[in-house]
């Protein structure tokens, strides 16, 4: 087997030892013979030089033609400054800081002279090059000075020139300068230390002086926990979109975008009164705190007991006052009195009145309608002659199971799909009136009592429809066809009874005493909006039973027991309210100051942090959560409705 010659490779002439000199690096760098195509190619590209092929470059009339070599010197060529030609290079003579000053190559522009005398003096005594003529030179020259030209014009000025960095770019002196810089020392005799080291020990020194607030520390820990919940779901196979962000953006939040509340502490803070605008009005006790049912709108409803409605558009900052109605002939007595239809359309306004008015939200006007819904006119007549009118009319009517006193309409209460409307009547009624036209047409009624004069003593002080979710299941699945046929409602007289009405057979699927409750003690009938199914009974003692969807089932044949009885307040209750997803009731008493206290459903147990002996809360008459519950209106007997914000729902 033939030997393979070993690979010999020549070292150029010229090398890293014997170019010691800044100059001659700086030549050994532009010299264009040691250049390849693609070399020339990136030049041409970046400096805007001419591009020449490499004619008179790499390897030109150097080494010996393929064709020359004999057979021990097959396969080997000899390159003279091959394509590792500037590997002998420092990296200070490749690159260089751009600190954006126009005199940062002045070595580039004194060496050229120097530069292109040796060029030419290199080119005429290299014995390689005889065959060159002196045309290329020139030509060489001229390319090495148009980059010259072109690596100068590439410096751009500075924006802007700080003096105080002007001024120490020679080092900052600890000792000679100001007294006060002395404490930046960490020897005793440190004099002069460069500029970042002085800005790191300033900002040391400010720190030790003015620690980090706990604010920004919490900021800090919140912007963290995100980063994590982020991180955690990019090494999943989740697809993270926006609204992934932001459900994600509360670390209290599930991956479903659940919120989780913790047991004993609630996160709140208090904004600015809702209406701030009008309290110097004169409005009185604030009757009605009504959130819109769209999210999106943020508007709250106010009735106060100057007969006037008041719409605010909730912002948490100013809360501008968008329009007020007025209704002087009818008084607003109940939590019902101005009520949103569940699409958002339409307010509607009653009391204790045969006739009620409509208020369309979209084109700003309000509808009366005198005949009320038994078509019953009382036009042009004072309050006064209204009552006397019903006097009158009690004992001709009585006889039609009390239709004659069924006239007001003080508390009333939508279906879910809000096709329907339930009125709560006297003698233990309550009357169905078809809202699918808005008009109201009574078309049916439901019978509360169990004896003669029990129901029609105590009343109705409640109503609730039962969520369609839980309609269908727990209560059993109703007649198949519209909203309203598969619809529950539960109705709380003032005997502490409740029934659960099967509105589609008119028929009563499940009654019982509520557990404590006498004559006269039930007060207030809550009910949260999707299926989770809690109802909550306030009583005149301050109790509350709290029933589960499992208490009252169709399947339970005994008597429902409460979940839980809250005694946290000791007087009347007087308003309470779920939050949307049924993680908190609000109870509240009117007849005692700050007497309002905040359920943890899933513990069933009060928040301990709030509210505090120093929240101003008054003697709380309305309770009302926004549809996401990020606020919470509470309003009181001197006609102010305070507004909080929930973190753990929203970000203000």
């Amino acid at each position: 087997m033939a030997k393979h010659a070993k690979k010999k490779q020549k070292t150029s002439k010229t090398t890293y030892q014997n170019a010691a000199d800044p100059s001659a690096r700086l030549n050994l760098l532009l010299d264009d013979s040691t250049k390849d195509d693609e070399e020339r190619r990136l030049e041409s590209a970046l400096f805007g030089v001419k591009y020449h092929p490499g004619g008179s470059g790499k390897g030109k009339g150097k080494g010996k033609a393929v064709s020359d070599l004999d057979d021990d010197d097959e396969g080997i060529i000899i390159e003279e400054d091959g394509g590792r030609a500037l590997a002998h290079l420092e990296d200070t003579d490749l690159f260089f800081v751009d600190d954006g000053e126009d005199d940062v190559v002045p070595v580039i522009g004194d060496d050229k002279d120097a530069f292109e005398s040796e060029a030419e003096g290199s080119e005429r005594g290299s014995s390689d090059d005889e065959s060159m003529s002196s045309s290329s030179v020139r030509e060489e020259v001229s390319v090495s000075s148009t980059f010259l030209s072109k690596l100068k014009s590439s410096k751009k000025p500075a924006a802007w020139t700080d003096i105080d960095d002007v001024a120490a770019q020679g080092g900052v002196s600890l000792l000679k300068g100001h007294s006060r810089l002395r404490k930046l020392r960490q020897a005793v005799d440190e004099d002069v230390i460069d500029t970042r080291d002085y800005e790191t020990r300033l900002r040391r020194q400010f720190e030790t002086i003015n620690p980090e607030p706990e604010w920004a520390k919490k900021a800090k820990g919140v912007a963290k926990a995100k980063k994590q919940d982020l991180d955690l779901l990019s090494d999943s196979d989740i697809e993270v979109d926006d609204e992934t962000s932001r459900v994600f953006a509360d670390s209290r939040r599930t991956r479903k975008g659940e919120v989780k509340l913790p047991r004993d502490t609630l996160n709140i803070e208090r904004l600015r009164d809702v209406n701030q605008a009008t309290q110097n009005s004169g409005s009185g006790e604030v009757r009605v705190a009504a959130f819109h049912p769209n999210p999106s709108a943020s508007i709250l409803c106010v009735a106060t007991s100057d007969r006037r409605i008041r719409l605010f558009s909730v912002d948490g900052h100013l809360s501008p006052l968008l329009s007020t109605l007025h209704f002087p002939n009818l008084p607003m007595t109940s939590s019902s009195a101005a009520l949103f239809h569940p699409s958002g359309q339409s307010l509607l306004v009653s009391g204790p009145r045969p006739f009620f008015y409509t208020y369309d939200l979209h084109s700003g006007t309000s509808q009366h309608h005198a005949r009320g819904l038994w078509g019953t006119t009382f036009n042009n007549l004072t309050d006064g002659t209204a009552v006397l009118q019903r006097r009158r009319k009690r004992g001709a009517d009585g006889e039609a199971g009390g239709r004659g006193d069924a006239e007001s309409m003080s508390l009333t209460s939508f279906s879910p799909h809000g096709d329907m409307l339930a009125v709560a009547g006297r003698g233990g009624y309550v009357h169905l009136v078809d809202w699918k036209s808005g008009a109201g047409q009574v078309i049916g009624s439901l019978k509360c009592s169990g004896g003669a004069g029990s129901a029609s003593a105590g009343g109705i002080n409640g109503m609730w429809w039962v969520p369609p979710t839980l309609s269908d299941g727990a209560l059993g699945a109703g007649a198949h066809g519209s909203h309203s046929s598969n619809s529950k409602l539960a109705v709380l007289t003032g005997d502490s009874e409740v029934y659960i009405w099967d509105v589609a057979e008119r028929k009563c699927i499940q009654r019982w005493q509520d557990e404590g409750g006498f004559r006269g003690a039930a007060r207030v009938l809550a009910g949260t909006t999707k299926g989770s199914g809690y109802m909550a009974i306030g009583s005149n003692t301050g109790y509350v039973n709290l029933y589960g969807s499992g208490s009252y089932s169709a399947l339970n044949e005994s008597a429902p027991k409460p979940l839980k009885t809250i005694s946290n307040l000791t007087t009347p209750i007087s308003t309470a309210g779920f939050n949307h997803d049924a993680q908190i009731l609000a109870i509240a008493s009117k007849d005692k100051r700050d007497a309002l206290r905040m359920i943890h459903l899933p513990s069933q147990t009060a928040f301990s942090n709030w509210p505090t002996s120093g929240t101003p809360l008054g003697h709380v008459t309305a309770i009302e959560f926004s549809p996401q519950s990020e606020y919470i209106a509470i309003g009181n007997t001197r006609g102010r409705v305070l507004l909080y914000h929930m973190k753990d729902y929203g970000v203000w």
